[in-house]
């Protein structure tokens, strides 16, 4: 007669599996697929397969995880180009925004590596050339009425962008402080779209395909 422990171990391996197609955080997801590495050695072990549990010991389970954890660390960031040196004022309200972005991107199970360039120009170059995924420009006082709506259409006609703020909001904020986001993945641009809630940001996804097209 078998001993009943085997049924149990035995299981085991279908209910770990199970449990890891229903994981949405990749890293618990992870220590699910260890566990059920584990079990699935120890059932060869005790089935008599030593050299079979020994291999998915080492390479099903431990080997695998580690290149899993390497993969995830290294694909799951948004990196956020930033400017180096800003005033105090501004410096306080882009904080805040970064706070706001890292807070969503979170809960999506993301993390933010933000990055810094020395002028807006090299912000820009390094979203064209695919160095960030995203860059934020510190709130600026508009303080004239065509620049606040210059500002607006300019995101308005971007087909694929779109504005967190009306141009009513804009135009009855005398000192009016925008931030400007660009996005160039559309997978964020479309999280940040819903999530993001700063009535004082525009936000606009950037595509290559009209500079690839030029060449």
């Amino acid at each position: 007669m078998v001993d009943s422990y085997i049924y149990v171990i035995v299981a085991l391996l279908p209910l770990t599996s199970l449990m890891l197609l229903f994981q949405v955080n990749p890293y618990q997801a992870l220590v699910v697929r260890a566990i059920v590495g584990a079990v699935a050695a120890l059932v060869y072990i005790i089935l008599g397969a030593a050299d079979v549990s020994l291999t998915e010991a080492l390479v099903g389970t431990m080997l695998a995880i580690t290149l899993y954890l390497i993969a995830v660390r290294s694909s799951l960031v948004m990196r956020l180009g930033i400017p180096q040196k800003v005033d105090t004022e501004r410096e306080t309200h882009l904080k805040e925004l970064i706070a706001s972005i890292r807070k969503i991107i979170n809960k999506h199970h993301l993390r933010l590596e933000l990055v810094e360039y020395s002028d807006p120009k090299a912000l820009e170059l390094a979203l064209m050339t695919k160095e960030v995924h995203a860059i934020c420009t510190p709130p600026k006082p508009l303080k004239s009425d065509k620049e606040r709506l210059k500002l607006v259409e300019y995101s308005d006609s971007k087909s694929s962008g779109q504005a967190l703020i009306t141009k009513s909001e804009t135009l009855e904020s005398e000192n009016a402080q925008l931030a400007l986001i660009k996005i160039r993945v559309r997978h964020l641009f479309e999280i940040m779209q819903t999530e993001l809630k700063s009535p004082k940001t525009i936000l606009t996804y950037f595509t290559l395909s009209n500079l690839e097209d030029k060449h």
